[in-house]
């Protein structure tokens, strides 16, 4: 079934085992990474059981890209949403009484509502639970008719119920098998790392000015830009397109229509650059995404790993960026306290926040801290993010520390942080001399450190609350605990700290810089390959005629695959991944002439 109709040789990790036990009448817990073929986990099982399979998913756009990809492979499935319209729903209702459909995609709000259930009755074999930490409130993106999930256990206990997720830490994890009636079920963990994504992160210097940068070595293929605000979104989408980029925006406050004209142009497009807020993304399909950028931190790390992981989700190079500073941390915390959430649930946030400020603190391997959260150890550092590529030795900075405080108490503890690193470095500023700070005696004691390692310093102690910034004082820096200042403005113990290395006066490559022409072991990207893009052009065209996603008819990995092994029979076809029977007979012949282009 899995050669005959996805076009693939063998199952990947634990996912034979998890369709072996789903087929023999299990419910389980899958938790596995993003890109990582949770889908194959149910869509199999569902052509090799009787009766219909409903997938629960949270977001329309999901949905449809997963029945529009079963549809290219010859399966019978369908959707049930708001997006479809009268007749299309009917016509959807026709094919269930018919009972022609294998896979049903819905909501959990639809398939609660009214009398669906009832109607489904004796004829579901299967339950997969889409995206499932949104039933927990422990999950980074917790939705409460989630909750309402629980009836599927109690109306039809000899269904199994499949719940899927690819961001779950170990206290999500036993919350959803409480909340699922999964408690007596078996779990099955994939390792989380995704090894064909860079994972870079920067000093916040000038955002728009470093993310230019970073994308000019993108140029030309499709990724996702994360920023925490509206207007930040808007502004960024503005300074793209003027740079040349076919950007779009995504928020929550246009209409309707923009945002799906902007997923719309994200999907069928390839190089089509999406500036959003978290508002976007969830649930998304497109396994070509090159690159995921955040100009802010998010809200947690849980939010980090699912929204990078929308990158390279083709197993091929990805690189995940982002620059964080200072004022990202107090502001997300205010966040989390100005919120009408309960206390309980403030707590939790404030437990998420603190385990991202220690990954974004790390001075050695990133994967490392990020798999350790999810519970999972790697053994040797990964090779493949700025940790390791770029190390930073950590030091004793007692010294630098009691200049920092010192500026602060001195400047009358209500500045930020770029303005007492412009006292630190002596700068000649107006605003310095306006204030008098230009006479105080900490003004140009801080010529050892350039700019980036006072922000590097400064960073540090925010983390550690020796440095906080409430509410009101809008952005300004305080004395935390007297307890956690008082030894280190004396300068009575160590404080160890990464630093980066100084700023070189000349120009580094911007490939050096960001992170461009990541690569994951064993897979090479030629774009310059002549061949390639005459498929990548045939494929477009074929998608154009269809009203579907290029991915949707083949993935950049199968056509890779195509370019290097250059079939020329069907029989040859029938080996390349991602072509299963249905296909071969729609595509071959056409394929074929192709790829018998002697002039390619």
């Amino acid at each position: 079934m899995l050669q005959q109709v996805f076009g693939y040789p063998s199952f990947r990790g634990p996912q034979e085992a998890i369709v072996r036990h789903v087929v023999g009448g299990g419910s389980a817990l899958v938790l596995m990474p993003t890109g990582g073929g949770k889908s194959l986990c149910y869509q199999v099982p569902a052509l090799c059981m009787p009766g219909l399979t409903v997938v629960v998913s949270p977001l329309i756009a999901l949905m449809q890209d997963q029945v529009a990809a079963l549809q290219q492979a010859g399966v019978a499935a369908e959707g049930l949403h708001s997006a479809l319209d009268p007749q299309q729903t009917a016509q959807v209702w026709s094919q269930l009484q018919r009972q022609e459909l294998k896979l049903l995609y819905v909501s959990p709000e639809r398939l609660l509502a009214g009398d669906l259930l009832e109607q489904l009755g004796s004829r579901v074999s299967l339950f997969a639970i889409d995206e499932a930490h949104c039933v927990s409130q422990w999950g980074h993106d917790f939705r409460p008719e989630y909750r309402q999930l629980d009836q599927l256990a109690q109306r039809f206990p000899a269904v199994p119920r499949l719940a899927l997720t690819a961001t779950a830490d170990p206290r999500t994890r036993e919350d959803i098998r409480e909340r699922l009636g999964l408690q007596a079920d078996q779990v099955f963990l994939a390792s989380f790392d995704r090894p064909n994504i860079r994972y870079l992160l920067r000093s916040k210097q000038q955002p728009r000015e470093q993310l230019l940068s970073f994308l000019e070595e993108q140029r030309g293929s499709a990724g996702i830009v994360y920023a925490r605000s509206r207007s930040r979104v808007d502004q960024l989408t503005a300074v793209l397109r003027e740079a040349g980029y076919p950007a779009v925006a995504y928020h929550a406050g246009l209409e309707s229509e923009v945002r799906r004209q902007a997923l719309e142009a994200f999907r069928l497009g390839s190089d089509v650059v999406v500036v959003a807020t978290i508002a976007f993304g969830m649930g998304i399909d497109k396994p070509d995404v090159r690159f995921v950028a955040h100009v802010d931190l998010p809200k947690s790390l849980e939010a980090y790993y699912q929204e990078t992981g929308r990158a390279g989700r083709d197993g091929l190079p990805a690189v995940a960026w982002m620059v964080h500073g200072p004022g990202d941390i107090p502001q997300l915390r205010r966040f989390i306290d100005d919120s009408a959430a309960a206390p309980e649930q403030k707590r939790i946030e404030h437990g998420k926040l603190e385990a991202l400020i220690a990954y974004s603190e790390a001075a050695g391997c990133r994967r490392q801290v990020l798999l350790r959260h999810f519970g999972e150890t790697l053994a040797e550092p990964c090779g493949n993010c700025d940790g390791c590529l770029e190390p930073q030795r950590r030091q004793d900075c007692r010294v630098a520390v009691q200049k920092v405080l010192s500026t602060v108490f001195r400047t009358g503890q209500r500045f930020g942080a770029a303005h007492i690193v412009d006292v630190l470095l002596g700068a000649n500023s107006e605003r310095l001399r306006s204030l008098g700070h230009d006479q105080l005696s900490v003004f140009g004691i801080g010529s050892e450190l350039d700019r980036n390692q006072w922000r590097a310093v400064i960073r540090q102690l925010q983390s550690r609350d020796v440095l906080v910034s409430p509410a009101e004082a809008r952005g300004g820096l305080s004395f935390g605990a007297d307890a956690l200042v008082r030894p280190l403005l004396r300068g009575e113990e160590p404080v160890d700290l990464a630093l980066p290395d100084p700023t070189p006066t000349g120009r580094r490559s911007r490939r050096a810089a960001n992170g461009a022409g990541a690569e994951a072991p064993g897979v090479a990207i030629d774009p310059g390959n002549p061949l390639l893009a005459a498929l990548k052009a045939w494929r477009l065209a074929q998608a154009r005629e269809q009203g579907v996603p290029p991915y949707v008819v083949f993935h950049d990995r199968t056509l890779l695959e195509l370019t290097a092994q250059r079939p020329l029979s069907l029989e040859q076809l029938s080996a390349v991944g991602g072509i299963g029977r249905a296909k071969l007979e729609r595509y071959g012949e056409a394929l074929l002439q192709v790829l018998s282009d002697r002039d390619l």
